[in-house]
This record gives C-alpha cells, structure tokens and sequence, in this order.
C-alpha cells in the first residue's frame, strides 16, 4: 500500500466495513448493516448521490467518503469491503482500482448478480495477490436489503468465516435462523443467486398465466382477482409473490382512472440471470424448461407491434366463460401449484448437477433453508424442500419427495386440464404447458429417442446402442434416400 494512505485514523475510531455502490440496493444494504451496529463506510462514483444518501438517510453509523483511498484508509484491518454495482466491467474497474489500496488478508465481497464464471476468474486473481474474495447472491429487493434479505455467499470458508458475523445478523430470519449459509467455493454464491432468479422467472410467469386465465376465461374482476390470491395465500400457495399480487390487483392509479394494472404496458424486461441460467443449463445437459419458457415469454411480450399486427390477421378461438367459477378456481390452483413444484425441482436439479461437476459439495437442504425469508421466492413449501433434503440429501429429484410426489400425483389431472384449456381459448401459458412437457418426459417409458437413435445412424453413421445387449452398434441401412 502507498506510504502516503497509512493509516493515520486511531483504531478506536476505524469503520467496520466499507460500500462501494449507493443506489437502491447498495443504500439500503449499508443502511441495515448501520442498524444493526456496524460502522460502514459509504461511497459511490458519483459524489452526488454519496451527498444525497447522507441527506436523505442520515445515520450516525454509516459515513460517506468521496475517494477510494480515503475510504480504504478509514477502515479496520483486515478491510473488508463490499461493491454493490452494476455486474460486468464496472465490477473489474473497480477491483482494478481497489487492488492497488489494499493489504495481504484485505476482503473484496461482490454482493450484485454477478455472473458465476466472472467470480471464479476474479477470486483466482486476487488470491494470487493475497487478497480474499467472496461472491455474494443478495436477493429480496430494495425492502429486503433494508431489513434482512436472504445472502448466498461463496468463496473461501475460512473467508467466509471472517465476514460471516455481518451477513447473519443483518439477514433475514426463518424461525429464529438467520437466511444465510455458507454457500460453497469459488463462485458458488453467485451461480446460486443465479438459479434462484431463474426459478424466480418461472414463478412469475406462472402467476402472470393463472391471471390470464383467471381474468380472461374466468371472467374476474380484479376485485375478485384480489380476494382470490389473498384466500391462496392464505394456503399451500403462500408465498411472497402471491401476497403481493394480491395487493396489485387493489391499487388504484395515481395517474389515471381504474386500477393501476390496467394502465401498465404489456411487456416484461428481463436481466441477465434468468438467461444465464437456461444457458448454463444447455452446458450442463440439465432440462429447466420453464425457466427458458418464462425468459421467452418476457422477450415475446417485448415484440408489442408484432404482436397486434399478427392478432389482426391471425384468428383467435372463442374462449368460453367459466361456468362453475368457484371450481374454475380450485382447477387452475392446483394447477399453479403443481407447476411450482416442478420449476423448484428444475432448479434444484440443476444446483444437483453443478454440485457434482464443479465439486462444490452444495448443502441443498440449506439453500433452501435460507430461500425461506427474505428472498423474492419465499415460499410456503421451502419448508417441505428444506425437510426433504434433510431426509434424503442425495435425493435425485424433489419430484421423488413423498410430500411433493403426493401432490402432483393429487393435482396432475387439473394441471393438465387447465393447460389443455389455455391451448383450446389461444392463451398463451408456456410455462403451464412446459410443467406438462416437464413431468411426461420425466415419467415416460417412451420418448421416441430409438427413432432419433436410427435416424443418425442412417444419415451419419453415428452408431447406436441396443436394447438387449450391451455395446455400440452401427447398421447398413437399405433405405438409404439422397439429399
């Protein structure tokens, strides 16, 4: 470190932690950390919003700083530092700049959605220069960050044990149990956070196609589409995402006349984490369909004009009124539910698989643990997934879980009633359709897989197996057609 940044501050007097990114998420991380008796040390880029932060949320435990170097030295040895920023080159600008400052043992800690790859390659640089790295997965928004989000840190243990005060008291809490663990090495944190995005993407997509359904062949109102999520709540369904669609359907406009939901454009963006999950999935030869389903539905209601100039000329079905709407209801319930069940399992059975690959060893019982508060996927049934890999911490997949199993053997007639209904009205419901995909192929003695086996065989020559002896096996086919 240059002679000129020593410290000059007495110890007494030396911050806890430092926090490089003041916007939302990186504001009101610093802010419960300074709730909860930390001293942080607070910078952004720009100084003007470090000043707007200090105005707006004054707190005698979190002081701003308008230079890295200043900041650096301001803080207790070892430094331990989080950068709350934009992922991507930014994150590498500001490791480039932060190295120069730091001493051997320092802490850098990556608490954006950073991508896994990217984490592994910078804590391998900083390792070689003496420093610690931890990716962190932080998930529960703005409200989250504030008073307890759910944290998925990775990296070195015995890092992680350094910091691991400050991330357990200021996470959230599920019975008594702060919802952070050790996630696993290298970037193990950060492709959790990934996985948890994705199976957030599928959730939503569900949720946004039992409203189509519901307002659309049910025929409610969205006062009745309130008191609905509100009783499911109320249920097996409880969940984060349910309460708060409940409460969308009551807020008026403030900018117009009706309800707010009326007046909100009809198409979804999307980051990069539901994307990079789908991707790391085609990788790894792991099938979460509903994911990729929910991150194509987004990009398709993006396409706003080409989609009224396609309703224009092509003909739409007639879509036939509930008659029985209580029953409706329950139908498309169990649908929703069995349908989460089986984008839980896609996501833990890619976690399964990444485990093994990267040796990472990941404690899936525990990562669903800490999903149970905090985070944008809370849920009822993270109890369940928590107790059913307590029980069977191999256990190939959740669909094999005696509660999850009864359930979609229970459900699986509505979830297939109401998929086939959305396809008969011209609803589209990728993700309801894919749960249906999903759970065939997985249950299936037949797949038609033989036929694309003979195929490639008579076309390339790629040989194939057999049925009833082991070994690999090319045929000289007879009908052989020209291309």
């Amino acid at each position: 470190m240059n002679e000129n940044l020593k410290r000059t501050t007495p110890e007494h007097e030396l911050l806890d932690i430092g926090l490089i990114g003041l916007s939302v998420m990186g504001r009101s991380l610093a802010l419960n950390m300074a709730d909860h008796g930390f001293r942080v040390a607070g910078y952004n880029r720009s100084p003007e919003v470090t000043q707007k932060v200090m105005e707006e949320y004054p707190h005698p435990n979190l002081t701003p700083f308008f230079s890295l170097p200043e900041l650096v030295s301001a803080l207790r040895r070892p430094r331990k530092i989080m950068v709350m920023i934009q992922a991507g080159a930014p994150v590498d600008a500001v490791i480039d700049q932060l190295i120069p400052l730091l001493e051997e043992g320092d802490f850098i800690m990556d608490g954006g959605n950073s991508y896994f790859g990217d984490t592994n390659r910078r804590a391998a640089l900083l390792k070689e220069k003496g420093l610690h790295y931890l990716g962190v997965g932080i998930s529960g928004g703005e409200e989250g960050a504030r008073f307890g989000p759910s944290i998925m840190p990775g990296g070195s243990r015995e890092a992680y044990e350094a910091v691991g005060q400050i991330f357990q008291t200021i996470a959230a809490k599920a019975d008594n149990t702060p919802c952070c663990a050790y996630i696993g090495p290298d970037g193990a944190g950060h492709y959790v956070k990934m996985v948890h995005n994705g199976i957030e993407y599928a959730d939503m997509q569900l949720i946004a196609e039992s409203y189509l359904l519901l307002k659309y062949a049910g025929g409610f109102t969205n006062r009745e589409l309130a008191e609905i999520y509100r009783t499911w709540n109320e249920g097996e369904l409880h969940s984060y995402l349910i309460g708060i669609t409940a409460d969308i359907f009551l807020e008026a406009d403030d900018m117009a006349d009706g309800d707010l939901i009326d007046h909100i454009l009809d198409s979804a963006g999307h980051k990069g984490t539901g994307r990079w999950a789908s991707i790391e999935a085609l990788r790894q030869g792991v099938n979460i369909s509903m994911i990729t389903a929910a991150c194509n539905a987004r990009i398709m209601s993006n396409h706003l004009e080409r989609r009224q100039k396609a309703s224009s000329l092509i003909a739409a079905p007639v879509i036939t009124a509930a008659g029985d709407k209580q029953a409706f209801t329950e139908m498309v319930r169990e649908a929703l539910y069995i349908s989460k069940i089986i984008a839980y399992a896609q996501g833990f059975s890619l976690l399964q698989d990444a485990s093994r690959r990267f040796g990472w060893d990941l404690d899936l019982g525990s990562i669903a643990s800490i999903f149970r508060a905090g985070c944008i996927i809370q849920a009822e049934f993270l109890n369940d997934i928590t107790r059913a890999f307590l029980k069977a911490p191999d256990l190939e997949s959740l669909i094999f879980d005696d509660f999850f199993l009864s359930r979609i053997n229970r459900y699986q007639e509505n979830l297939r009633k109401t998929a086939g209904l959305a396809v008969s009205f011209g609803l589209p419901v990728p993700a309801l359709f894919n749960a249906v995909s999903y759970l065939d192929s997985f249950r299936t003695k037949a797949a038609g897989a033989n036929l694309i086996q003979a195929q490639r065989d008579l076309f390339g020559a790629h040989t194939f197996e057999r049925t009833e002896r082991k070994g690999i096996f090319h045929h000289e086919w007879r009908a052989v057609h020209e291309l």
